[in-house]
C-alpha cells in the first residue's frame, strides 16, 4: 500500500519534466519564428524545429509554436529571452536563462526561488564576468569511440575535449561554435547536444551538507519553473556528497 503514492509522485515528476522539455522547445521555436516563420528562409527556426523533433516533441506542439507568429494565433504573446544573475548560499555564482511571455511573472518567480534557497538575485553584470560564453558539444561515447572523436577534434579549432561516463564533451570558443558543429555534422557524428553555455572561469568547492542541500533546492526550483531554460553555476561537489543530498531530498520528497 505504501508504494502507491511514491510511484505516483515519481510518475508525476517524470511527466512534469517531459512537459517542461516540450514547453521550452515550443518557446525556442516561437522565439526563432519571430524573425520569420518559413523554416526554409530562417535557419535558426529550422534548427530549433529539428532539435524539438529529436526531443520527441509532438508535431502538433511544433505547429502551434510556429503559428504564434503567422497570425493564426491571435492571442500569442511575444516570447523574450532574459538572463538573471545571482548567488546561491555560500556565494557561488548562478546565471539563469529564461524564455517567457511575461517578464514581470518571470522576475518575481526567479527572485522567489533564489530567496527560498537562501540565495540572492542581483542586477545584470553582477556575476557574468566570472563566466565565458562557450560552445559545448556533447557526444555519446557508446555511439562514437572517444579516440576517433579526439582525432576529428584535432582537425578543428575546438579548445578542449573531455570524457566522463558516456559523455564526450567538446568545448569551443563562441566564434568557432557553428563551424565545429557543422564539421561534426558533415562527418556524420551524432550530437547528443549542442548548445551555447556560460562556462565558469573557476569553480567553488561545496563540502558542507547544508549548503549542498540549498544548492540542490535552488536547482530543483529552477528546473520546476516553466520559464527557466538553462541554469549555469560555478560550484562543484564530490560524488559522495551529491548522492547523500539526493538521497535526503528523495526521502523527504517522496515520503508516504
Amino acid at each position: 500500500m505504501g508504494r502507491g503514492p511514491v510511484v505516483a509522485k515519481r510518475r508525476d515528476a517524470v511527466n512534469a519534466v517531459k512537459w517542461k522539455i516540450f514547453a521550452i522547445h515550443a518557446k525556442l521555436i516561437a522565439l526563432a519564428a519571430q524573425s520569420g516563420w518559413d523554416a526554409d528562409m530562417n535557419p535558426t527556426l529550422a534548427m530549433e524545429v529539428e532539435k524539438a523533433r529529436k526531443a520527441w516533441v509532438p508535431n502538433d506542439n511544433i505547429d502551434r509554436a510556429i503559428k504564434k507568429w503567422t497570425g493564426e494565433d491571435k492571442d500569442a504573446a511575444q516570447i523574450v529571452e532574459i538572463v538573471y544573475e545571482g548567488h546561491a548560499a555560500g556565494w557561488a555564482a548562478v546565471i539563469v536563462q529564461v524564455l517567457t511571455d511575461n517578464k514581470n511573472r518571470a522576475a518575481a518567480s526567479i527572485r522567489h526561488i533564489f530567496t527560498k534557497a537562501s540565495g540572492n538575485m542581483w542586477t545584470s553584470g553582477s556575476v557574468d564576468w566570472m563566466f565565458k560564453r562557450k560552445g559545448v558539444i556533447v557526444i555519446d561515447s557508446e555511439i562514437h569511440d572517444y579516440d576517433s572523436v579526439e582525432e576529428l577534434v584535432m582537425e578543428t579549432e575546438a579548445e578542449d575535449i573531455t570524457h566522463e561516463g558516456r559523455e564526450i564533451t567538446v568545448i569551443t570558443a563562441l566564434e568557432d561554435f557553428s563551424t565545429v558543429e557543422k564539421f561534426f555534422n558533415e562527418k556524420n557524428i551524432e550530437l547528443h547536444s549542442c548548445e551555447l553555455e556560460f562556462v565558469p572561469d573557476n569553480t567553488v568547492e561545496i563540502t558542507d551538507f547544508d549548503k549542498a542541500l540549498k544548492y540542490k533546492m535552488l536547482i530543483n526550483g529552477f528546473e520546476e519553473d516553466e520559464d527557466v531554460q538553462n541554469v549555469f553555476g560555478n560550484w562543484k561537489m564530490s560524488e559522495q556528497l551529491d548522492e547523500e543530498v539526493e538521497a535526503f531530498i528523495e526521502k523527504n520528497t517522496f515520503r508516504t
